[in-house]
């Protein structure tokens, strides 16, 4: 019978009762309750079926005490220690048995919790992957743009003037081997950041900024920059944002715009800046969409800052970048 008892927990435990009941009204030498019901009554506790284990065993107290008391037994001697010792060992059992369950119920709990754990974690490194991917992807898009667009702009300039002005045609190369060196040395960063993920090399930001408009200004773009307000330092992130929303804006210009000048403005206003880039090219038709614009738009969603692009009614394109701050 107790073979079945973690099976058939209630049925053991009844059966169990039911004997043991049979025994006593035999003439055979009278038994205690506890012991022949300990393992009937542990394997109910421990199936979860307390109620059950509790029920039968005040029962079989009670049946097993007013059987004993009409026979004539002591009912002092029954009620003061045959009973409570009964009693005693058999709660014990259940006791035992429901803290088995319980405990491992919560080892069961902890197991899924880190399931749950390692999924999640598996599920934020799938994301962080994402989110790098999609980022290097918006590096390597504003970078190669920009220098696309400044070699083909030289190289247009040496073609021209190789024959009547050797000299500006040597100047424009001299700019092309300058913007393939630059872009080979960001696209070797950009490598070795991808390979070495703890690696710390300085990402762009507004610091550079001067080397970006003089590679634009010698494409043959009048760039002009306005700084209003003290400067502030900026987070690494909204730093290296900042100076994409320019590259890509001049990229735009210099492929898109047909343009001559850009005026580029930086207004600080608490720890928040707000980028203006505006040209006197053709307007939207050139520069209103495309991934340059989404990814701008991108960078800013993620910082939580604000990208508009418009084209101002006396002509030419306008770009304007809030990054979070107190004043905005």
């Amino acid at each position: 019978m107790l073979l079945v008892r973690r099976r058939w927990p209630v049925g053991t435990l009844l059966a169990t009762a039911a004997v043991l009941l049979a025994y006593h009204t035999t003439s055979f030498p009278p038994v205690g309750l506890a012991v022949p019901m300990a393992a009937a009554l542990y394997s109910a506790a421990e199936r979860g079926r307390v109620r059950w284990a509790v029920g039968v065993s005040a029962g079989l107290l009670v049946v097993s005490t007013a059987a004993r008391a009409r026979e004539g037994d002591d009912l002092a001697y029954l009620l003061g220690y045959e009973f409570v010792v009964s009693a005693a060992l058999m709660a014990s059992v259940v006791a035992l048995g429901d803290a088995v369950r319980s405990r491992r119920r919560w080892r069961a709990e902890l197991r899924r919790q880190a399931r749950a754990a390692d999924l999640e974690r598996e599920r934020e490194a799938a994301r962080r992957v994402e989110r790098e991917r999609v980022r290097v992807a918006r590096d390597l898009h504003d970078l190669l743009g920009h220098t696309v667009s400044v070699i083909s702009l030289h190289a247009d300039v040496a073609r021209e003037s190789l024959v009547d002005d050797p000299e500006t045609a040597r100047r424009s190369l001299v700019a092309v081997r300058a913007a393939c060196g630059d872009v080979v040395r960001e696209l070797r960063a950009t490598v070795r950041a991808l390979r070495a993920p703890d690696d710390h090399s300085p990402v762009p930001g507004l610091d550079r900024l001067d080397d970006l408009i003089a590679s634009t200004r010698a494409a043959g773009l009048d760039v002009r920059v306005e700084v209003t307000g003290p400067r502030v330092p900026l987070p690494a992130v909204a730093d290296a944002a900042a100076y994409r929303v320019v590259q890509e804006s001049l990229s735009n210009v210099l492929r898109h715009a047909d343009a001559r000048s850009v005026h580029i403005g930086l207004r600080y206003a608490g720890d928040g800046v707000r980028l203006t880039i505006r040209d006197d090219g053709r307007g939207a038709s050139g520069t209103g969409s495309g991934w340059g614009i989404i990814g701008m738009r991108e960078r800013l969603a993620l910082l939580g800052g604000v990208l508009r692009t418009s084209s101002p009614a006396d002509g030419g394109f306008l770009v304007e970048a809030e990054f979070p701050g107190e004043a905005w």
